[in-house]
């Protein structure tokens, strides 16, 4: 990569960043590119030489943001970790990314672009199920799931954990101690409410 190359990459992240952090705290509908360019200090003929239009911006900001998510939940669950530590990696970072990317605002962004919905049913099929069904193989394997519990009915309690995390996540702040109520939801979900047989 020759300097030019480097230079654009650095301007390209930078815008990116710059939208990613706006989209934290203001509806993507309401940010214009105008305020992008100001907050990243280019023009906003940069960044429609770079993207096209606002909204292929943010879909590759939000592309980015997933990618990276999945790479890093691939990583950890490469690692050397029990099972338990595992699922309790997975509901910890989904409370990590849901305050990055709120449920509504997610849906949003899918409802208003169709390809980007495609995106993530893809990376959700192709990346994020196959590893999850290796997770569960692996807690099969090491006696940390019972045999009595099909694989389907594991993925399903996952997901309805996965479904309410919205619910969860303002009950868990409105506990006072976010990381406190989420052991306790990890427990819940090897144990029940009458704790370890």
């Amino acid at each position: 990569m020759n300097g030019f190359e480097r230079r654009a990459n650095l301007i390209k992240e930078k815008i990116m960043q710059t939208t990613l952090v706006m989209m934290r705290t203001t509806d993507p509908k309401r940010i214009r590119i105008a305020d992008i360019s100001k907050e990243a200090s280019v023009s906003q003929v940069t960044i429609y030489n770079y993207f096209g239009s606002k909204e292929a911006l943010v879909r590759e900001v939000f592309k980015n943001f997933v990618e990276k998510a999945i790479a890093d939940f691939e990583a950890y669950m490469d690692e050397e970790h029990t099972f338990k530590e595992k699922i309790e990696h997975i509901i910890f970072q989904e409370g990590a990314a849901y305050r990055d990317f709120p449920p509504n605002l997610i849906q949003q962004l899918l409802m208003d672009d169709a390809e980007l919905a495609a995106y993530i049913e893809h990376m959700y099929q192709e990346k994020t199920i196959p590893i999850t069904m290796r997770i569960i193989e692996e807690g099969k394997a090491s006696g940390e799931i019972s045999e009595e519990v099909s694989m389907e009915t594991v993925l399903a309690f996952i997901q309805l954990y996965m479904n309410q995390y919205e619910v969860m996540l303002a009950m868990a702040e409105r506990s006072g101690d976010t990381d406190d109520f989420f052991r306790g939801m990890v427990h819940m979900f090897f144990y029940g409410i009458c704790g370890k047989t």
